[in-house]
């Protein structure tokens, strides 16, 4: 059985996968500003993209996404919505919970509750995710973004630190793929009986 988005469960359908002990995964959206190209809505854009990719091939229940679309709030604050999700959830039993911090301009490294992984794309290893970052974190979400939703990016001259002009929907696929095999392998090799 492969995974599902906690948004299209029932809550006896939730239960019955919470019961059966399957990963929680909690995509957090970039929390920095985007490019000037990109809505606002990029980074859960591009965290819904990897929590999809995630449900293709494990089974895990990806909860709904944590974004404030671009907006800032207070470090404490965040940290004390992250905490409750992860304390609604243990109080229904769920045991594996994973916050996946799937932005790469995240400017504050999101600190995760004892007893939670958290996985940030940022650290995932890898020879081709090396050789991608040689290019701007600009260039890399508006390469994941033209893969996603091309229709969604706007021409602009400058889109401030980091330069778009060299994205393309191929980068952004190679590096969407990347990225979910990469966190895929990372959270199997934390709870192997996920890739049984």
């Amino acid at each position: 059985m492969k995974g599902v988005w906690l948004e299209d469960l029932t809550s006896s359908e939730a239960r019955g996968r919470f019961d059966r002990g399957d990963a929680v995964v909690i995509p957090v959206a970039s929390a920095g500003s985007q490019g000037a190209d990109l809505p606002l809505g990029a980074g859960a854009m591009i965290a819904r993209a990897l929590g999809q990719r995630l449900i293709e091939r494990l089974p895990v229940v990806v909860a709904p996404i944590v974004s404030f679309g671009g907006q800032w709030i207070q470090a404490e604050t965040f940290r004390q919505i992250l905490c409750e999700v992860v304390d609604a959830f243990r109080a229904q039993g769920v045991t594996r919970v994973v916050l996946l911090e799937a932005g790469l301009s995240t400017e504050r490294r999101l600190e995760g509750p004892s007893g939670v992984l958290v996985l940030r794309v940022q650290d995932v290893p890898g020879g081709l995710i090396d050789r991608l970052r040689s290019g701007s974190t600009v260039e890399h979400e508006t390469s994941m973004v033209l893969a996603l939703a091309p229709r969604s990016v706007r021409p602009a001259a400058s889109a401030g630190v980091g330069d778009p002009s060299h994205a393309t929907a191929f980068k952004g696929e190679r590096l969407l793929a990347a990225w979910s095999d990469a966190l895929a392998a990372m959270l199997t090799a934390e709870w192997p009986q996920l890739d049984a």
